[in-house]
């Protein structure tokens, strides 16, 4: 067991008799009061997302946590196909595991999955992606006052507000976070 003051951002404590992963964490003194940790922690099981304080006199149990990069191949009602490129062992992820984030999945690219005790819990989405468009309106004439935008579709289906000068099979750049035009490839 370890002390609450080395929990760390991105690590893996047992909370619950549930693994949760470390999304914040800060420090705390008041006073003549002894120190606690606040922290905000996601269920890795659940996906649910709590706020919780431990006191300096409480234990903490780590697990052991290891990313590998493996390639995405397919989905079906098993979950999304994840192959390791060395052993070409298969890797797969439950659909609730990775909920929304499946539209920036394309095959035969690679993606880093969290691994807790040998076994894959999470999908580690890169800060952006690349898409072609599949559909785009074309640009209205006289259209051009201030920054203006336009809806189009990529290949896994979602809608992105571009500039107007994004036309069909143009690839563009996607943040994965909010899922906002980055730029043009």
């Amino acid at each position: 067991m370890a002390s609450p003051t080395d929990i760390r951002k991105g690590r893996v404590i047992v909370y619950q008799g549930a693994p949760h992963l470390v999304l914040e964490m800060l420090h705390r003194t008041q006073g003549r009061q002894a120190g606690f940790v606040q922290t905000t922690l996601r269920n890795l099981q659940s996906g649910s997302t709590t706020t919780t304080k431990f006191r300096s006199t409480d234990n903490v149990e780590f697990l052991h946590t290891t990313t590998q990069k493996l390639e995405y191949s397919y989905k079906d009602a098993e979950g999304h196909h994840f192959m390791d490129l060395e052993t070409y062992e298969d890797t797969v992820l439950p659909i609730e595991i990775i909920g929304d984030d499946d539209c920036f999945l394309v095959e035969g690219n690679g993606y880093d999955i969290l691994l807790v005790d040998g076994q894959a819990v999470r999908l580690e989405l890169p800060a952006s992606v690349e898409a072609k468009v599949t559909e785009a309106p074309d640009a209205i004439r006289g259209d051009t006052a201030g920054n203006v935008l336009k809806p189009v579709t990529i290949t896994s289906g979602i809608t992105v507000q571009v500039p107007l000068f994004i036309k069909k099979d143009d690839v563009i750049k996607i943040s994965t976070s909010d899922r906002s035009y980055l730029g043009r490839v």
